[in-house]
Order: structure tokens, then sequence, then C-alpha cells
């Protein structure tokens, strides 16, 4: 089975409160973007979980999520096969885009189907999140409000079209001192959630643009300038609006047309300011 692990951006994120068990509570809007990992999922008669990966720095033991994902399903199942997981990494890792957790949703999705197990995307949902999460939003793709520790879902319309520019920078951003160094009491101001989710339902691309904004930045942008200034060129070259997506170092531009964006990217590359650049759009399933 051949599948595609999309990776998501975050239009606005906002972090409400601490829970007791040290997990934050959210309110942010998804969306999925046509940047993926490609993954093939082979039956073995080897009775192990065995993983590939074109990257040397990512584990291929039950240290990495697609491993623990099938043994989720395999464990619960009885499944006495082994599979083959080969993976090749195209989004990029670590860097606020969910694509471990793309990667894990896919390997559910294809476990599921190629054993026949009969499980719904809700149920594999509800099996997802117990892995992190983001896996439940990952299964049910496109344009989502996300609440709770992020596994509450509310799907929206897809937004307009538009290019989208994404930009990893070459550092290393943990989401753990992220969230550890976010000061939610010194908060000046909220992202307008409700607002983001109107303009999407109005299919208002400017909307969309002004209602973006993520609290994280507050420790990742103070932390890594880099990222104010990929924000900065973006936007002082045509983008509509620019923002860091989930905890970072990743940050997106929001384009009209596909051209400038190109220009944009072309730029960033030989000014060496981002070490993965991509020229992309909005994905909905079914769209």
């Amino acid at each position: 089975m051949h599948l595609k692990a999309y990776g998501k951006i975050n239009l606005a994120l906002d972090v409400v409160g601490k829970r007791d068990d040290g997990y934050h509570e959210v309110r942010m809007v998804m969306q999925t973007v046509k940047i993926y990992d490609g993954i093939e999922i082979y039956v073995t008669d080897s009775g192990k979980i065995e993983v590939e990966t074109n990257l040397y720095f990512l584990p291929v033991n039950e240290n990495n999520l697609v491993y623990k994902a099938a043994k989720l399903l395999m464990d619960e199942f009885n499944i006495k096969k082994g599979i083959f997981i080969k993976l090749q990494k195209v989004i990029p890792v670590a860097a606020g885009m969910a694509g471990g957790s793309a990667d894990a949703a896919s390997v559910l999705y294809g476990v599921n189907k190629l054993f026949k197990l009969g499980l719904t995307n809700k149920e594999l949902m509800e099996r997802g999140v117990k892995l992190g999460a983001d896996i439940p939003y990952c299964i049910m793709r496109g344009t989502a409000l996300s609440e709770g520790i992020g596994e509450k879902l509310t799907r929206l319309p897809a937004p307009p079209k538009a290019a989208v520019l994404v930009a990893r920078p070459a550092i290393s951003v943990s989401t753990k001192f992220v969230y550890e160094n976010l000061n939610l009491k010194g908060l000046k101001k909220h992202p307008d959630i409700d607002g983001m989710v109107e303009a999407i339902k109005n299919k208002d691309l400017q909307g969309i643009a002004s209602n973006m904004e993520n609290v994280l930045e507050t420790v990742t942008v103070n932390n890594y300038p880099i990222i104010q200034d990929i924000k900065s060129i973006m936007k002082e070259r045509g983008a509509i609006n620019s923002l860091m997506s989930g905890s970072g170092p990743t940050t997106f531009g929001i384009y009209e047309d596909k051209k400038t964006a190109e220009s944009v990217k072309a730029f960033l590359r030989e000014k060496g300011m981002a070490k993965q650049v991509f020229v992309t759009e909005f994905y909905n399933p079914g769209k």
C-alpha cells in the first residue's frame, strides 16, 4: 500500500490554559498543505514490525511513531503477520508541521485497510490520540478547529485557494521548551479564533490573513530571531501575512499568486535563511 502523509500549518494558535496533567488546553485552526511524506507498507511473514527511512537520524525502532502506530493496532487485533514500512520523509522534522503525527496517522489507516480491521476513521482517531494529540487531526485532514489538547475537532469548510510559501530555518526548536516557557498569565493578546473561523466560512482570504496569530511566537521568536526575519521578508515581498506554524521553527506566508511566492522562495534560498523551502497550497480531501 502506497500512502501520502500530508503535513499541516496552524492558521491560528491560542493556548487557553494548562491542565493538572501538564497538557496545555489549546484553541487552534489547523490546515493541511500539499507537502507530504511517502509511506509504503508491505505485509511480511516475519512477524515483526520493520521500518526503513531516508533520514539517517530518525529511529527505526519502537521510538518511531510509525512503529508505535503499527504496534498499537497489531497488538490489539493480535495480528501474527509482520509489516515492513518504508518512510520517505519530505515534511520538515520537528518543525511545527506534525510530520511524525501525519506518518503515524497514515500507518493507522494503512494497517486498518491491509488487515481489513473494519475500523472507522472516528475509531482510528480515538486510538491515535493515545500516541499524540495531533494524530486525530492528521487522520481527519483538511481545515479544522482544534480544541482540548488538540483532540476535539470541528471540521471547517475549505478556505479560498492561495499559494503557501513554507520555510524551515536550519534551527531545532523543542516543543517542550516552548510550552514550558510560555507565560500564559503575561499574554497581552490572544488570537481571535472565532474571527478566523468566520473568515474561513466566508471564504475571505484577507480576513483569514488578518486573523493569523500564534501565541507560541512569544517564546520561539524571542529565542530565535531568524523566524521574525523570515516573516518580515515574506511580508515585504508580497505575502498578505506570515506566521510561525505550531511551536516552530517552520514559518509560512500566504500569497495570492504562485509566481510571487516562487520568487520569495528563490530569495530565501539564495540568502541561506532556510534549510527547506516549498511553495505549496491548501489541501482539503475531496476538493
